[in-house]
């Protein structure tokens, strides 16, 4: 039986993640504006539409908590703290865990420099 590493599995599900959650938190937008919209028109979303409005707040909550994140860290990274804010947003949590890995590369090489 063939195991796979985390390595291994990080390289065929990180893309996968990335195009979902980039597909979901711009429909979470998506969803957030029609609401807005409705609101200044004095209409309603539908009932229905009501715990993906929930799951939508929370969702952009906390990518954009994972965004400040990332424009924190970023520039500690070698990276433009803007573009990977805007990055992390849209893809999450693995935008983060890249920033890591990044960085733990970095530290791994210059220690061998030493």
């Amino acid at each position: 039986m063939n195991s796979m590493n985390f390595k291994d599995i990080k390289q065929k599900l990180f893309p996968i993640i990335k195009i979902i959650s980039t597909t979901l938190i711009t429909s979470a937008i998506g969803l957030e504006l029609w609401n807005l919209q409705t609101s200044i028109t004095n209409n309603q979303l539908p009932s229905i539409l009501t715990p993906a409005l929930i799951i939508a707040h929370i969702a952009l909550s906390a990518h954009f908590i994972e965004a400040i994140i990332a424009a924190y860290y970023a520039p500690t990274r070698n990276q433009t703290a803007i573009k990977y804010a805007t990055y992390t947003f849209f893809v999450g949590t693995v935008g983060l865990l890249e920033l890591w890995e990044n960085q733990d590369i970095a530290a791994v090489s210059s220690h061998k420099e030493e």
